[in-house]
């Protein structure tokens, strides 16, 4: 007979399990407290206008190997622009552009990085040279950094502070939501290997054509033509514990009984759902208290006329890390999103600030934006967006599977110890994880392949 399988939430950790688990021939149920699906990675309609907005501006990389392979499962890559290049601004000049070029990699955007006016060539040659120690390390010399700061790997390789401000700044915290002085340097050098030094389209960023939410709607769907069921609106109160295995779930509806339960919700969730007996019989369970939070500030802003044409925009050195474009209407106005990323000092702001500080960046960054007042605008705060990637916290992210704990819970979620640090990719890697352990199946797809140049260099 087929197994009934609770996962608990509708984020994309908990939308990973439930497609595997139907993969396997079990029955996924999957519970969501909301009335919508897509979790933290979603979209929400603004009271004000009507409007749907996405509550951030999410980002996937070629490198995001599983997050690519639920889309492609889902259906949804048509949905999904990509870009091999990223611009940066550099006023009063026109923004500089790195794209990969012809060299393979790692010296693929070698042409590129130096014809960028932003950075003079004493602080190139700085970057190039930590690039170079990033890449002779190899993924052994990675781990061995897990309880430093990457701030400390940079000093160590004798970065200027100009050039941290300008670079390793603001790819790091948009990449990890913490600065480079206080995020983990493993979680940071991860990004540089994979997402840039290892295969020509690791650093292709792709952006949703569509709101967040409307990526999901084909789930619900492929769960029910599998047998499967999602219940939106009920929450879960607790889970149930017999004193030696998981019977079910309480929610709201009523008791869930399931052969196997698979948490997809926030560590502070699970803490709450979980009875002091099941907290002490699972030692996963033990350090949930321990993680902390970093937030992240979406800020939607509305214009008359077109203020940017690029479809996005990297600013250095400034509060706001991300201007991209959300395109422009047939009457003429147009929708941009800023994003702060790592944005602890953004939070107790009201609206009216957090804008102005915007607009100021904004106008730095587009001369056409200078004059000119927004005719609506819209900032969303998550400040419970990600974990805090802090050095040695991968010695409390528990595991997805139970090992010694109770045997028929599985955790998911991006602050599972995933390999990854607190993003999309991460989160779809702990629900695919999850669901092989609790029900067998494909796990984890493999990261993209390391080109031969960077392999030889060390990067294996």
């Amino acid at each position: 007979m087929k197994r009934r399988i609770a996962i608990l939430g509708g984020g994309l950790a908990g939308m990973a399990a439930a497609i595997r688990v139907a993969e396997a021939g079990e029955i996924p149920v999957l519970v969501e407290t909301r009335q919508k699906l897509g979790g933290r990675a979603t979209s929400f309609r603004d009271p004000r206008t009507g409007d749907t907005l996405d509550n951030c501006q999410h980002v996937v990389m070629g490198c995001c190997t599983n997050l690519l392979d639920f889309y492609e499962t889902v259906g949804v890559t048509d949905l999904i622009e990509w870009h091999t290049e990223t611009w940066w601004a550099n006023p009063p000049h026109e923004p500089d552009r790195m794209r990969p070029g012809l060299l393979p990699p790692p010296a693929h955007f070698q042409g590129s990085f130096a014809r960028m006016r932003f950075i003079d060539r004493p602080l190139k040659k700085a970057i190039s040279r930590a690039m170079i120690a990033m890449i002779r390390m190899g993924f052994q010399g990675r781990a061995a950094w897990s309880d430093r700061t990457f701030k400390a790997f940079l000093e160590e390789q004798k970065q200027p502070a100009e050039a941290i401000r300008l670079f390793w700044e603001v790819v790091v915290v948009s990449a990890c939501n913490l600065g480079v002085d206080q995020v983990g340097a493993s979680f940071a050098i991860q990004v540089f290997q994979e997402g840039f030094l290892g295969h020509r389209f690791g650093s292709a960023i792709g952006l949703a054509t569509v709101p967040l939410s409307e990526l999901y709607d084909p789930v619900e769907k492929l769960l029910h033509d599998a047998g499967g069921e999602i219940q939106l609106g009920n929450s879960v109160r607790g889970i149930s514990y017999d004193g030696r295995r998981i019977s079910g779930v309480v929610t709201s509806n009523g008791l869930l009984q399931a052969a196997a339960v698979i948490s997809a919700v926030p560590f502070d969730r699970l803490a709450k759902l979980c009875s002091m007996p099941l907290r002490q019989a699972d030692r996963r369970l033990a350090d949930l208290d321990q993680l902390e939070v970093s937030p992240i500030l979406g800020v939607h802003l509305f214009f008359d006329t077109e203020v940017m044409s690029l479809p996005h925009l990297v600013l250095p050195g400034r509060g706001t890390h991300w201007l991209f474009n959300k395109g422009t209407d047939e009457s003429g106005q147009q929708h941009l999103h800023a994003v702060i990323s790592g944005a602890e000092d953004w939070m107790d702001l009201d609206e009216e600030t957090i804008v102005a500080r915007v607009l100021e960046d904004l106008r730095w960054a587009q001369p056409r934006a200078r004059g000119l007042e927004p005719i609506g605008y819209r900032s969303v705060k998550e400040k419970r967006a990600t974990f805090r990637a802090v050095p040695g916290v991968d010695r409390i992210r528990p595991s997805v599977e139970p090992g010694i704990g109770v045997p028929n819970l599985f955790l998911a979620g991006d602050w599972c110890r995933s390999g990854w640090p607190a993003t999309m990719e991460g989160a779809v890697r702990s629900g695919y994880a999850a669901a092989a352990a609790a029900v067998g199946g494909p796990g984890v797809l493999p990261d993209l392949p390391i080109a031969l140049g960077p392999r030889l260099l060390g990067l294996r």
